[in-house]
């Protein structure tokens, strides 16, 4: 990214202890002239004149309308210490870390992200030690979140929400509250309706939850950096075939989360495995019928097991490569703060990571939330090496298409788990 301040500017600004605490933190190491206690209390109180300061600021496509408002926001709040510019960009959560990681110096200078990848983005001196009022943005969010943004004891993120994970909505007009807890009853209900029933089966992400409800693991290795799985042991296979037997149903659909999207907008879905960001949508389509509860059971040799699933929370990351670093963690605090969480839940329906927020009547009574909440009794954090992501998604293909190729369900579980296991290349 364009350097538009010099060193020399930003020292001035932020304050000589505080920028020497932001400025020996970049790249992850530690500061050995200056605490992070010392850089927090000086830093929110320096920064009288900024100058021309010029910011980039990734977030996801659905929220580049919230996220220019916030922006926009931000500079008037700041309009007497310069003239601040920022640029908002369309970056994926669900990709933040590979994007930045391929050129970690021409990244944005704040960006959202998924809070599996923080420890890869540590380790590769891509995310700025939060040192502006860390104590602060620890306080204000839920514990969980804190400790998702949290590696080696020190703050390297600021929580955005904590609704990273997923459900089940349905169409209460199609669907009653008894028929979505059995997935067998769904389908069959949804069939004679002439409607679908939709989850991305060849997500890596999504399929996960058939085999964690069966007890099976897909986890980090000691190393942090490679995955353990062992869905091909019991009941691995089993639970193979039964995805095989969900996929050619005539109440089930699987497709991407933009084709769930348009089924639900256009009526040929009556409820789907998604998350908080589609709740809008399902709200608009279904209106009266809209309704959200956690993951139904699914038939594993002749009895019903409960789907699992990944949780997890959104983050905001300063970029260490920054011109302005310190600015730039300005930035991620406003856009996280209390009332920037509420907005968002307001503008998208995102759950906040914000305790005050979190605790609004608004957010505790709305459905997609309340399922959340359901459904985090049968979830765990996301936490798998990078080789997770193709093969669990490859093998999703191939279930979603029932064309197993020839193949028996345990071969196809013992190529899954090769390509899940196999070293991380360094």
């Amino acid at each position: 990214m364009k350097k538009l301040i010099s060193r020399r500017n930003f020292l001035a600004a932020m304050g000589t202890m505080a920028a020497a605490g932001v400025l020996t933190a970049c790249g992850g190491s530690s500061s050995g002239t200056a605490s992070s206690a010392a850089a927090s209390s000086t830093a929110a109180s320096a920064a009288e004149s900024w100058g021309d300061v010029k910011l980039t600021m990734w977030g996801a496509e659905e929220d580049q309308t919230m996220l220019r408002e916030m922006a926009d926001a931000f500079i008037e709040q700041n309009a007497d210490k310069g003239n601040v510019t920022i640029e908002i960009g369309v970056q994926s959560e669900s990709s933040a870390k590979d994007t930045v990681l391929a050129d970690p110096e021409s990244a944005a200078d704040v960006f959202a992200f998924a809070d599996d990848q923080l420890n890869e983005l540590v380790n590769a001196g891509a995310l700025q030690e939060v040192l502006l009022n860390p104590d602060d943005v620890k306080s204000r969010n839920l514990p969980g979140s804190v400790s998702a943004a949290t590696m080696n004891d020190k703050l390297y993120a600021y929580p955005m929400t904590a609704d990273n994970g997923y459900f089940l909505y349905y169409d209460a007009s199609v669907l009653s509250a008894e028929d979505v807890q059995s997935m067998d009853t769904m389908l069959e209900k949804a069939a004679a309706a002439g409607k679908k029933f939709m989850m991305s089966v060849n997500d890596a992400w999504y399929i996960y939850s058939f085999y964690a409800g069966a007890g099976l693991v897909a986890t980090l290795a000691d190393d942090g950096i490679n995955t353990v799985c062992n869905w091909n042991e019991a009941p691995g296979a089993d639970v193979t075939q039964a995805i095989l037997d969900i996929a050619v149903n005539p109440g089930f659909k699987s497709g991407a989360d933009a084709d769930i999207v348009s089924a639900i907008k256009g009526g040929s879905c009556c409820a789907a495995i998604s998350g908080t960001w589609n709740a809008s949508t399902a709200e608009e389509a279904w209106g009266e019928g809209y309704a959200a509860t956690k993951l139904p059971t699914y038939t594993l040799n002749g009895e019903q097991v409960q789907m699992g699933s990944f949780s997890g929370y959104k983050l905001v990351g300063v970029n260490p490569h920054s011109a302005n670093v310190g600015v730039a963690m300005m930035l991620a605090d406003f856009i996280t703060n209390e009332d920037n969480q509420i907005k968002r839940f307001n503008d998208r329906k995102l759950g906040p990571s914000n305790i005050n927020a979190n605790s609004t009547e608004a957010v505790q009574s709305a459905p997609a939330i309340a399922a959340l909440a359901e459904q985090s009794s049968y979830a765990t954090l996301q936490r798998v090496g990078a080789n997770y992501w193709s093969s669990a998604a490859s093998l999703g293909e191939i279930l979603a298409s029932g064309d197993t190729q020839g193949k028996t369900t345990q071969q196809l579980m013992d190529d899954a788990v090769a390509g899940i296991t196999a070293p991380v290349a360094q």
